[in-house]
């Protein structure tokens, strides 16, 4: 039997706990069910009334505990509103798909008036072709009659809507009844749907919140430091993830853990340690810290083209580069938003940073350090000979940038990912992801700006 998805599309702005529940209803009777929040939508400009990044967060914080649910942000990161007739063709090969509609949107079917048949792109073909999940609230009456060929109706006990939510927090009311915990925390610590712009960081407690171990097995003092602690929790049920190492470990731990959107409290075991606490400020005090600034820092979204043709999509944290993979230097194109900016770049290879990541090889490179929360992100060079003089760029956060070889055969390039090698490429796109961001948590006393700032005025004891 081909597996049954049942596709639950939707604005989710914000989700809460009525969609939570018919993602678990339908969980009950379907294989899978694939939420996917949409990208901006013609009819709907309040869709993006919150930018998408954050709607990813919550959208992941509501659904992404419930077995047989999985979310799908791939329209967040595009930045497009997939149609149902699109989502029939991309996903058909998965399975047998199952679009989820409220009843309203079927009624006057008998008649072919409905809304999927007179509004949706390809409706009429859809409603004779596709099949349907129609969900029914209390009061309304579904006429069987109207029902397309293909459907299976569903009653539900429950009511609401993001309109009501919206409204609600628009007039300061309590919504912490309307959503998940978690979701209700993660809205309030950066103020969404309250304020014209949403903060990007936000002071907090995360004192008497249980947390999970992510520490670095090869570092005995990581080792040592988690026999001090107290003891952890598994992740489903942790608050935070508490990091123990370096900051090759935060990358580690955000890389394998960022859907679950948890904030990250490092201690530092390693050299640097950018990302990290300093142990100091943590050991000989109460642990979990009750004074820290988290703070929501951006991702990289990345395609990588092989010598096939075939591309390789990543999201990174600190940075990607290409570099070359002999003993020759690598002849590069760096296009920005499709403009050729450095139409033959001479070098041993080029970087992008997230402003967070340019405390790491973008700076070993010459590059300055940006605070975390400055809006724009680094492209540098690396052992650039040619065009002499050119170092490095600032690139808005809307930027897309390709680094692509002018001759992958003779003098081939290797792309990197937080230090992850990808293989020989024969391009990198990259910008800044619209649907991943990692929280770090620092104490307060020593925030990543004050590391920066130590670096700038103090550079021995960088």
């Amino acid at each position: 039997m081909p597996k049954r998805i049942a596709i639950f599309g939707g604005s989710f702005n914000p989700p809460g706990l009525h969609h939570r529940a018919i993602a678990q209803r339908l969980a009950t009777e379907f294989d899978e069910v694939r939420v996917l929040p949409c990208g901006p939508r013609p009819d709907k400009a309040v869709t993006n009334s919150v930018p998408p990044v954050y709607r990813a967060a919550l959208t992941d914080l509501t659904f992404g505990d419930l077995p047989g649910v999985h979310v799908d942000l791939s329209d967040l990161e595009l930045d497009r509103f997939s149609r149902n007739h699109e989502l029939q063709s991309r996903l058909s090969g998965e399975g047998e798909l199952w679009h989820v509609v409220g009843a309203d949107l079927v009624a006057g079917g008998a008649a072919g008036a409905s809304a999927i048949q007179r509004t949706w792109e390809k409706g009429g073909q859809l409603w004779h072709e596709a099949r349907f999940a129609v969900l029914t609230r209390p009061g309304f009456r579904l006429d069987p009659a109207d029902l397309p060929p293909q459907a299976r109706v569903f009653e539900l006990a429950e009511t609401g809507s993001s309109t009501f939510i919206r409204e609600q927090l628009g007039q300061g009311a309590d919504v912490s009844a309307l959503l998940t915990p978690r979701a209700h925390a993660y809205l309030q610590r950066y103020g969404l749907y309250r304020a014209p712009n949403p903060g990007a960081w936000a002071r907090a407690s995360l004192a008497g919140l249980p947390f999970h171990v992510h520490a670095d097995p090869q570092n005995s003092r990581a080792a040592d430091w988690r026999t001090r602690l107290p003891a952890d929790r598994p992740l489903a049920e942790a608050d935070f993830v508490s990091v123990l190492g370096g900051d090759g470990t935060m990358l580690r731990a955000i890389r394998e853990h960022w859907r679950e959107r948890r904030p990250f409290f490092g201690v530092n075991a390693g050299h640097l340690g950018f990302l990290m606490n300093a142990p100091e400020q943590v050991f000989g005090h109460a642990f979990p810290p009750a004074d820290v600034i988290l703070r929501q820092l951006p991702m990289l979204y990345l395609e990588a083209e092989g010598r096939d043709g075939r591309v390789h999509t990543a999201y990174g944290f600190n940075d990607a580069w290409l570099e070359r993979s002999t003993s020759q230097s690598a002849w590069l194109e760096v296009r920005v938003n499709g403009i050729p900016r450095l139409p033959k770049l001479i070098s041993d290879g080029a970087l992008v940073a997230t402003a967070a990541g340019s405390t790491a090889y973008a700076r070993s490179m010459g590059a300055s350090p940006l605070l975390a929360d400055t809006p724009a992100w680094l492209l540098v060079g690396s052992n650039v000979m040619e065009p002499a003089h050119w170092r490095s760029a600032l690139l808005s956060t809307d930027s897309t940038v390709e680094i692509r070889s002018l001759d992958p055969v003779r003098r081939p390039v290797e792309a990197f990912v937080d230090g992850l090698s990808l293989g020989e490429v024969v391009s990198l796109r990259a910008r800044i992801s619209r649907a991943a961001a990692a929280e770090v948590a620092f104490c307060a006393s020593h925030d990543m700006a004050e590391k920066i700032a130590a670096i700038q005025f103090h550079p021995s004891q960088g």
